[in-house]
Protein backbone atom coordinates (compact mmCIF):
# COMPACT_ATOMS: atom_id res chain seq x y z
CA UNK A 1 0.00 0.00 0.00
CA UNK A 2 2.88 2.33 0.79
CA UNK A 3 4.35 1.84 -2.69
CA UNK A 4 0.97 2.47 -4.35
CA UNK A 5 0.43 5.63 -2.30
CA UNK A 6 3.88 7.06 -2.85
CA UNK A 7 4.54 5.98 -6.43
CA UNK A 8 1.04 5.74 -7.95
CA UNK A 9 1.72 7.81 -11.09
CA UNK A 10 4.98 5.97 -11.80
CA UNK A 11 3.34 2.58 -11.31
CA UNK A 12 0.48 3.61 -13.59
CA UNK A 13 2.99 4.58 -16.28
CA UNK A 14 4.77 1.25 -15.85
CA UNK A 15 1.49 -0.65 -16.28
CA UNK A 16 0.73 1.31 -19.45
CA UNK A 17 4.21 0.59 -20.80
CA UNK A 18 3.85 -3.11 -19.97
CA UNK A 19 0.57 -3.17 -21.91
CA UNK A 20 2.30 -1.48 -24.85
CA UNK A 21 5.09 -4.06 -24.78
CA UNK A 22 2.49 -6.85 -24.64
CA UNK A 23 0.73 -5.32 -27.65
CA UNK A 24 3.83 -5.33 -29.81
CA UNK A 25 4.93 -8.79 -28.64
CA UNK A 26 1.50 -10.24 -29.38
CA UNK A 27 1.38 -8.47 -32.76
CA UNK A 28 4.76 -9.86 -33.78
CA UNK A 29 3.85 -13.44 -32.86
CA UNK A 30 0.44 -13.28 -34.53
CA UNK A 31 1.39 -11.65 -37.81
CA UNK A 32 4.44 -13.80 -38.42
CA UNK A 33 2.51 -16.97 -37.53
CA UNK A 34 -0.05 -16.48 -40.30
CA UNK A 35 -0.03 -19.22 -42.90
CA UNK A 36 -0.47 -18.74 -46.66
CA UNK A 37 -4.19 -19.42 -46.49
CA UNK A 38 -4.60 -16.96 -43.61
CA UNK A 39 -2.83 -14.19 -45.53
CA UNK A 40 -4.92 -14.86 -48.61
CA UNK A 41 -8.11 -14.64 -46.55
CA UNK A 42 -6.97 -11.37 -44.93
CA UNK A 43 -6.48 -9.78 -48.37
CA UNK A 44 -10.16 -10.39 -49.12
CA UNK A 45 -11.46 -9.30 -45.70
CA UNK A 46 -12.52 -6.00 -44.14
CA UNK A 47 -10.39 -2.88 -43.69
CA UNK A 48 -8.56 -4.17 -40.60
CA UNK A 49 -7.81 -7.53 -42.25
CA UNK A 50 -6.53 -5.87 -45.41
CA UNK A 51 -4.33 -3.63 -43.27
CA UNK A 52 -2.74 -6.72 -41.71
CA UNK A 53 -2.06 -8.21 -45.16
CA UNK A 54 -0.56 -4.90 -46.29
CA UNK A 55 1.81 -4.84 -43.30
CA UNK A 56 3.03 -8.33 -44.16
CA UNK A 57 3.77 -7.24 -47.72
CA UNK A 58 6.90 -5.55 -46.29
CA UNK A 59 7.97 -7.85 -43.44
CA UNK A 60 11.36 -6.18 -42.87
CA UNK A 61 9.69 -2.78 -42.35
CA UNK A 62 7.11 -4.32 -40.01
CA UNK A 63 9.64 -6.23 -37.92
CA UNK A 64 11.95 -3.22 -37.60
CA UNK A 65 9.08 -1.07 -36.33
CA UNK A 66 7.89 -3.68 -33.84
CA UNK A 67 11.37 -4.26 -32.42
CA UNK A 68 12.07 -0.52 -32.25
CA UNK A 69 8.92 0.36 -30.34
CA UNK A 70 9.27 -2.66 -28.05
CA UNK A 71 12.86 -1.67 -27.26
CA UNK A 72 11.91 1.96 -26.49
CA UNK A 73 9.02 0.84 -24.27
CA UNK A 74 11.16 -1.64 -22.34
CA UNK A 75 13.94 0.93 -21.79
CA UNK A 76 11.47 3.45 -20.37
CA UNK A 77 9.81 0.74 -18.28
CA UNK A 78 13.06 -0.31 -16.62
CA UNK A 79 14.08 3.31 -16.17
CA UNK A 80 10.90 3.97 -14.19
CA UNK A 81 11.41 0.76 -12.22
CA UNK A 82 14.94 1.93 -11.35
CA UNK A 83 13.61 5.30 -10.19
CA UNK A 84 11.10 3.60 -7.85
CA UNK A 85 13.74 1.20 -6.50
CA UNK A 86 16.25 4.00 -5.84
CA UNK A 87 13.65 6.08 -3.98
CA UNK A 88 12.70 3.08 -1.86
CA UNK A 89 16.35 2.60 -0.91
CA UNK A 90 16.68 6.26 0.07
CA UNK A 91 13.65 5.79 2.33
CA UNK A 92 15.36 2.86 4.05
CA UNK A 93 13.14 0.19 2.46
CA UNK A 94 15.93 -1.82 0.84
CA UNK A 95 14.14 -5.18 1.05
CA UNK A 96 11.01 -3.74 -0.54
CA UNK A 97 13.17 -2.24 -3.29
CA UNK A 98 14.65 -5.67 -4.09
CA UNK A 99 11.22 -7.30 -4.18
CA UNK A 100 9.91 -4.51 -6.42
CA UNK A 101 12.75 -4.96 -8.92
CA UNK A 102 12.17 -8.74 -9.05
CA UNK A 103 8.40 -8.37 -9.49
CA UNK A 104 8.90 -5.76 -12.21
CA UNK A 105 11.26 -8.06 -14.10
CA UNK A 106 8.95 -11.09 -13.85
CA UNK A 107 5.95 -8.99 -14.88
CA UNK A 108 7.60 -7.78 -18.08
CA UNK A 109 8.81 -11.31 -18.92
CA UNK A 110 5.57 -13.18 -18.31
CA UNK A 111 2.84 -10.59 -18.85
CA UNK A 112 4.45 -8.62 -21.68
CA UNK A 113 6.39 -11.33 -23.53
CA UNK A 114 5.49 -14.97 -22.91
CA UNK A 115 1.74 -14.69 -22.33
CA UNK A 116 0.90 -12.29 -25.22
CA UNK A 117 3.12 -14.20 -27.65
CA UNK A 118 1.34 -17.42 -26.72
CA UNK A 119 -2.00 -15.81 -27.48
CA UNK A 120 -0.67 -14.47 -30.78
CA UNK A 121 0.56 -17.89 -31.89
CA UNK A 122 -2.67 -19.67 -30.88
CA UNK A 123 -5.06 -17.17 -32.49
CA UNK A 124 -3.04 -15.42 -35.21
CA UNK A 125 -5.89 -14.45 -37.54
CA UNK A 126 -8.12 -13.02 -34.80
CA UNK A 127 -5.25 -11.11 -33.19
CA UNK A 128 -4.03 -9.79 -36.55
CA UNK A 129 -7.47 -8.33 -37.21
CA UNK A 130 -7.49 -6.56 -33.83
CA UNK A 131 -3.97 -5.11 -33.87
CA UNK A 132 -3.56 -4.23 -37.56
CA UNK A 133 -4.88 -0.65 -37.55
CA UNK A 134 -3.00 0.67 -34.46
CA UNK A 135 0.09 -1.25 -35.54
CA UNK A 136 -0.11 0.31 -39.02
CA UNK A 137 -0.19 3.76 -37.39
CA UNK A 138 2.87 2.91 -35.28
CA UNK A 139 4.74 1.73 -38.38
CA UNK A 140 3.85 4.90 -40.32
CA UNK A 141 5.11 7.08 -37.48
CA UNK A 142 8.47 5.36 -37.74
CA UNK A 143 8.70 5.54 -41.54
CA UNK A 144 10.73 8.83 -41.60
CA UNK A 145 13.52 7.33 -39.49
CA UNK A 146 13.64 3.88 -41.09
CA UNK A 147 16.22 4.92 -43.72
CA UNK A 148 18.48 6.22 -40.93
CA UNK A 149 18.10 2.97 -39.00
CA UNK A 150 18.97 1.02 -42.13
CA UNK A 151 22.09 3.13 -42.68
CA UNK A 152 23.19 2.58 -39.07
CA UNK A 153 22.68 -1.18 -39.47
CA UNK A 154 24.78 -1.29 -42.64
CA UNK A 155 27.50 0.83 -41.02
CA UNK A 156 27.68 -1.53 -38.04
CA UNK A 157 27.96 -4.51 -40.39
CA UNK A 158 30.91 -2.91 -42.17
CA UNK A 159 32.52 -2.01 -38.84
CA UNK A 160 32.11 -5.41 -37.18
CA UNK A 161 32.58 -7.58 -40.30
CA UNK A 162 34.61 -5.47 -42.72
CA UNK A 163 35.79 -8.46 -44.78
CA UNK A 164 32.42 -10.18 -45.06
CA UNK A 165 31.11 -10.57 -48.61
CA UNK A 166 28.26 -12.67 -49.97
CA UNK A 167 28.87 -15.36 -52.56
CA UNK A 168 27.09 -14.81 -55.88
CA UNK A 169 25.84 -18.40 -55.85
CA UNK A 170 26.43 -21.81 -54.32
CA UNK A 171 28.05 -24.58 -56.27
CA UNK A 172 26.44 -28.01 -56.26
CA UNK A 173 29.57 -29.40 -54.61
CA UNK A 174 29.14 -26.91 -51.73
CA UNK A 175 25.60 -28.10 -51.08
CA UNK A 176 26.59 -31.76 -51.31
CA UNK A 177 29.42 -31.17 -48.86
CA UNK A 178 27.03 -29.44 -46.44
CA UNK A 179 24.63 -32.39 -46.67
CA UNK A 180 27.39 -34.92 -46.00
CA UNK A 181 28.50 -32.97 -42.91
CA UNK A 182 24.95 -32.55 -41.55
CA UNK A 183 24.46 -36.19 -40.54
CA UNK A 184 26.23 -39.55 -40.35
CA UNK A 185 23.11 -41.43 -41.49
CA UNK A 186 24.08 -42.64 -44.97
CA UNK A 187 20.49 -43.39 -45.96
CA UNK A 188 19.42 -39.88 -45.01
CA UNK A 189 22.37 -38.40 -46.89
CA UNK A 190 21.35 -40.37 -49.99
CA UNK A 191 17.77 -39.13 -49.74
CA UNK A 192 18.89 -35.53 -49.30
CA UNK A 193 21.25 -35.88 -52.25
CA UNK A 194 18.40 -37.15 -54.45
CA UNK A 195 16.20 -34.25 -53.31
CA UNK A 196 18.98 -31.79 -54.10
CA UNK A 197 19.45 -33.25 -57.58
CA UNK A 198 15.70 -33.05 -58.15
CA UNK A 199 15.63 -29.42 -57.05
CA UNK A 200 18.38 -28.55 -59.49
CA UNK A 201 16.55 -30.43 -62.26
CA UNK A 202 13.58 -28.07 -61.91
CA UNK A 203 15.50 -25.49 -63.91
CA UNK A 204 15.73 -27.93 -66.86
CA UNK A 205 12.24 -29.40 -66.59
CA UNK A 206 9.54 -27.52 -68.53
CA UNK A 207 5.94 -27.00 -67.51
CA UNK A 208 4.83 -29.05 -70.52
CA UNK A 209 6.79 -32.06 -69.26
CA UNK A 210 5.34 -31.91 -65.75
CA UNK A 211 1.79 -30.73 -66.39
CA UNK A 212 -1.41 -32.73 -66.15
CA UNK A 213 -2.92 -32.62 -69.68
CA UNK A 214 -6.49 -31.40 -70.11
CA UNK A 215 -7.65 -34.98 -70.59
CA UNK A 216 -6.31 -35.90 -67.16
CA UNK A 217 -8.17 -33.46 -64.92
CA UNK A 218 -11.78 -32.46 -64.26
CA UNK A 219 -13.06 -28.90 -64.44
CA UNK A 220 -16.48 -27.46 -63.63
CA UNK A 221 -18.32 -24.46 -65.04
CA UNK A 222 -20.11 -22.13 -62.57
CA UNK A 223 -22.33 -22.45 -60.69
CA UNK A 224 -20.46 -25.27 -58.95
CA UNK A 225 -22.12 -27.32 -56.21
CA UNK A 226 -20.56 -30.07 -54.13
CA UNK A 227 -22.97 -32.66 -55.51
CA UNK A 228 -21.31 -32.29 -58.93
CA UNK A 229 -18.36 -34.26 -57.55
CA UNK A 230 -20.63 -37.26 -57.08
CA UNK A 231 -19.00 -38.11 -53.77
CA UNK A 232 -15.62 -38.68 -55.44
CA UNK A 233 -12.38 -36.76 -55.17
CA UNK A 234 -10.66 -35.42 -58.25
CA UNK A 235 -7.35 -36.88 -59.38
CA UNK A 236 -5.65 -33.51 -59.26
CA UNK A 237 -6.63 -32.90 -55.63
CA UNK A 238 -8.36 -29.67 -56.67
CA UNK A 239 -11.82 -28.67 -57.77
CA UNK A 240 -11.04 -26.63 -60.88
CA UNK A 241 -13.50 -23.88 -61.80
CA UNK A 242 -13.65 -22.59 -65.39
CA UNK A 243 -14.76 -19.24 -66.73
CA UNK A 244 -18.47 -18.76 -67.32
CA UNK A 245 -18.23 -18.84 -71.12
CA UNK A 246 -15.23 -21.08 -71.80
CA UNK A 247 -13.22 -24.07 -70.61
CA UNK A 248 -10.30 -21.93 -69.44
CA UNK A 249 -9.36 -22.44 -65.78
CA UNK A 250 -10.29 -19.41 -63.64
CA UNK A 251 -9.80 -20.74 -60.11
CA UNK A 252 -9.07 -23.79 -57.99
CA UNK A 253 -10.34 -25.09 -54.66
CA UNK A 254 -8.08 -27.46 -52.71
CA UNK A 255 -10.17 -30.46 -51.68
CA UNK A 256 -8.77 -30.10 -48.17
CA UNK A 257 -10.83 -26.89 -47.84
CA UNK A 258 -14.18 -28.45 -48.80
CA UNK A 259 -15.24 -29.25 -45.19
CA UNK A 260 -14.82 -25.57 -44.23
CA UNK A 261 -16.80 -23.89 -47.03
CA UNK A 262 -20.49 -23.99 -48.08
CA UNK A 263 -21.66 -26.72 -50.42
CA UNK A 264 -23.20 -24.33 -52.93
CA UNK A 265 -21.63 -21.78 -55.27
CA UNK A 266 -18.15 -23.09 -54.61
CA UNK A 267 -16.80 -20.80 -57.33
CA UNK A 268 -17.06 -17.93 -54.83
CA UNK A 269 -14.42 -19.64 -52.69
CA UNK A 270 -12.02 -20.59 -55.49
CA UNK A 271 -8.42 -19.48 -55.14
CA UNK A 272 -6.80 -17.70 -58.08
CA UNK A 273 -4.52 -19.55 -60.50
CA UNK A 274 -1.50 -18.25 -62.36
CA UNK A 275 -0.90 -18.65 -66.08
CA UNK A 276 2.43 -19.82 -67.45
CA UNK A 277 3.59 -20.66 -71.00
CA UNK A 278 4.24 -24.28 -71.87
CA UNK A 279 7.99 -23.62 -72.20
CA UNK A 280 8.46 -22.15 -68.69
CA UNK A 281 10.89 -24.07 -66.51
CA UNK A 282 9.33 -25.60 -63.41
CA UNK A 283 11.67 -23.62 -61.16
CA UNK A 284 10.11 -20.39 -62.45
CA UNK A 285 6.61 -21.84 -62.05
CA UNK A 286 7.34 -22.73 -58.43
CA UNK A 287 8.71 -19.26 -57.76
CA UNK A 288 5.60 -17.63 -59.21
CA UNK A 289 3.33 -19.91 -57.17
CA UNK A 290 5.15 -18.88 -54.00
CA UNK A 291 5.22 -15.18 -54.81
CA UNK A 292 1.53 -15.01 -55.67
CA UNK A 293 0.52 -17.49 -52.95
CA UNK A 294 -1.24 -19.81 -55.38
CA UNK A 295 -1.29 -23.59 -55.64
CA UNK A 296 -2.24 -24.18 -59.29
CA UNK A 297 -0.69 -22.93 -62.52
CA UNK A 298 -2.60 -23.16 -65.80
CA UNK A 299 -0.25 -24.02 -68.68
CA UNK A 300 -1.08 -22.27 -71.95
CA UNK A 301 0.22 -22.79 -75.49
CA UNK A 302 1.33 -20.16 -77.98
CA UNK A 303 -2.32 -19.49 -78.90
CA UNK A 304 -3.24 -18.71 -75.30
CA UNK A 305 -5.23 -21.91 -74.82
CA UNK A 306 -5.01 -23.93 -71.62
CA UNK A 307 -3.38 -27.29 -72.33
CA UNK A 308 -2.82 -28.50 -68.78
CA UNK A 309 -2.16 -27.60 -65.16
CA UNK A 310 0.76 -27.85 -62.76
CA UNK A 311 -0.09 -28.08 -59.06
CA UNK A 312 2.11 -27.35 -56.09
CA UNK A 313 1.83 -31.02 -55.09
CA UNK A 314 3.14 -32.08 -58.52
CA UNK A 315 6.26 -29.96 -58.03
CA UNK A 316 6.84 -31.18 -54.47
CA UNK A 317 6.43 -34.81 -55.54
CA UNK A 318 9.00 -34.23 -58.28
CA UNK A 319 11.43 -32.94 -55.66
CA UNK A 320 10.95 -35.52 -52.93
CA UNK A 321 10.14 -38.69 -54.89
CA UNK A 322 13.19 -40.55 -56.22
CA UNK A 323 11.38 -41.88 -59.31
CA UNK A 324 8.43 -39.55 -59.71
CA UNK A 325 6.64 -39.70 -63.07
CA UNK A 326 3.44 -38.36 -64.59
CA UNK A 327 2.28 -41.89 -65.41
CA UNK A 328 2.36 -42.86 -61.76
CA UNK A 329 0.64 -39.63 -60.66
CA UNK A 330 -2.07 -39.60 -63.31
CA UNK A 331 -2.56 -43.22 -64.38
CA UNK A 332 -1.28 -45.12 -61.33
CA UNK A 333 1.09 -47.20 -63.45
CA UNK A 334 4.82 -47.24 -64.09
CA UNK A 335 5.91 -45.11 -67.03
CA UNK A 336 8.47 -47.73 -68.19
CA UNK A 337 8.43 -51.40 -67.22
CA UNK A 338 10.04 -54.47 -68.74
CA UNK A 339 7.82 -57.19 -70.27
CA UNK A 340 10.51 -59.46 -71.68
CA UNK A 341 13.92 -59.57 -73.28
CA UNK A 342 14.58 -56.21 -74.93
CA UNK A 343 10.90 -55.27 -74.67
CA UNK A 344 9.26 -52.61 -72.51
CA UNK A 345 5.83 -51.11 -72.15
CA UNK A 346 5.74 -47.32 -71.86
CA UNK A 347 2.91 -44.84 -71.53
CA UNK A 348 2.27 -42.20 -74.14
CA UNK A 349 2.85 -39.38 -71.64
CA UNK A 350 6.31 -40.68 -70.71
CA UNK A 351 8.74 -37.82 -71.27
CA UNK A 352 11.71 -38.19 -73.58
CA UNK A 353 13.90 -36.89 -70.77
CA UNK A 354 12.83 -39.83 -68.61
CA UNK A 355 13.29 -42.26 -71.51
CA UNK A 356 16.85 -41.08 -72.14
CA UNK A 357 17.68 -41.23 -68.44
CA UNK A 358 16.22 -44.73 -68.08
CA UNK A 359 18.24 -46.18 -70.98
CA UNK A 360 21.22 -43.88 -70.49
CA UNK A 361 21.23 -42.72 -74.11
CA UNK A 362 21.48 -39.35 -75.81
CA UNK A 363 18.28 -38.80 -77.78
CA UNK A 364 18.14 -36.63 -80.91
CA UNK A 365 16.60 -33.14 -80.66
CA UNK A 366 12.85 -33.05 -81.16
CA UNK A 367 9.98 -30.59 -80.93
CA UNK A 368 8.05 -33.21 -78.99
CA UNK A 369 8.59 -33.92 -75.31
CA UNK A 370 6.71 -37.23 -74.93
CA UNK A 371 6.43 -40.66 -76.56
CA UNK A 372 2.97 -39.73 -77.87
CA UNK A 373 4.41 -36.59 -79.40
CA UNK A 374 7.12 -38.57 -81.19
CA UNK A 375 4.51 -40.94 -82.62
CA UNK A 376 2.43 -38.03 -83.91
CA UNK A 377 5.54 -36.36 -85.31
CA UNK A 378 6.60 -39.51 -87.15
CA UNK A 379 3.13 -40.57 -88.33
CA UNK A 380 1.96 -37.05 -89.16
CA UNK A 381 -1.44 -38.04 -87.77
CA UNK A 382 -3.01 -39.32 -84.57
CA UNK A 383 -1.69 -42.80 -83.67
CA UNK A 384 -3.86 -45.89 -83.87
CA UNK A 385 -3.45 -49.34 -82.32
CA UNK A 386 -0.85 -51.31 -84.28
CA UNK A 387 1.07 -48.31 -85.64
CA UNK A 388 4.81 -48.90 -85.67
CA UNK A 389 7.70 -46.46 -86.17
CA UNK A 390 11.46 -46.36 -85.70
CA UNK A 391 13.00 -43.43 -83.95
CA UNK A 392 16.56 -43.03 -82.70
CA UNK A 393 17.62 -46.41 -81.25
CA UNK A 394 14.05 -47.54 -80.58
CA UNK A 395 11.17 -49.23 -82.33
CA UNK A 396 7.77 -48.09 -81.08
CA UNK A 397 4.50 -49.96 -81.59
CA UNK A 398 1.16 -48.68 -80.31
CA UNK A 399 -0.58 -51.40 -78.31
CA UNK A 400 -3.81 -49.71 -77.33
CA UNK A 401 -5.53 -46.38 -76.89
CA UNK A 402 -7.80 -45.88 -73.91
CA UNK A 403 -10.22 -43.19 -72.89
CA UNK A 404 -8.99 -39.60 -72.53
CA UNK A 405 -5.99 -40.23 -74.76
CA UNK A 406 -4.15 -42.72 -72.52
CA UNK A 407 -1.79 -44.78 -74.67
CA UNK A 408 0.34 -47.89 -74.11
CA UNK A 409 3.33 -48.39 -76.41
CA UNK A 410 5.64 -51.36 -76.80
CA UNK A 411 9.26 -50.30 -77.06
CA UNK A 412 12.15 -52.31 -78.45
CA UNK A 413 15.72 -51.13 -78.38
CA UNK A 414 17.65 -51.40 -81.65
CA UNK A 415 21.28 -52.26 -81.06
CA UNK A 416 22.66 -51.65 -84.55
CA UNK A 417 24.77 -48.48 -84.66
CA UNK A 418 23.76 -47.68 -88.26
CA UNK A 419 20.16 -47.30 -87.09
CA UNK A 420 20.99 -44.65 -84.45
CA UNK A 421 18.99 -41.57 -85.25
CA UNK A 422 17.20 -43.38 -88.16
CA UNK A 423 13.76 -41.95 -88.89
CA UNK A 424 12.32 -44.81 -90.89
CA UNK A 425 9.03 -44.59 -92.66
CA UNK A 426 6.12 -45.32 -90.35
CA UNK A 427 4.23 -48.50 -90.97
CA UNK A 428 0.97 -49.78 -89.67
Amino acid sequence: MFILREFGPLLGAMVALACGSAFFSCSEAALFSLQTGDRRALKQGNKAQRAAALLLARPDRLLTAILFWNLIINIVYFALASVVAIRLETLGRRSEAGVFVLVSLLAIIFLSEMFPKTIGVLQPRAVARLVSLPLAAAVRILDPVLPALGAISRALQRLILPGFSTEPYLELSDLEHAISLSTEDRQLVTQEHHALQNILSLSDLTAEELMRPRTQYQSFRPPVHLKKLGGKITRSGYLLVTEMDSEEIAGAIPLKLLPTIPHHHLENHALPVIYVPWCSCVADVLEQLQQQQCEVAAVINELGETIGIVTLEDVLETVFEDESSRSERLMEMASIHSVGTNRWHVTGITSLRRLGRHFDVQLPPSKSTTIAGILQEQLQRLPSAGDKVRWSRFELRVLDLKEQGAMTVELKRIEWPQDAGHRGDPST
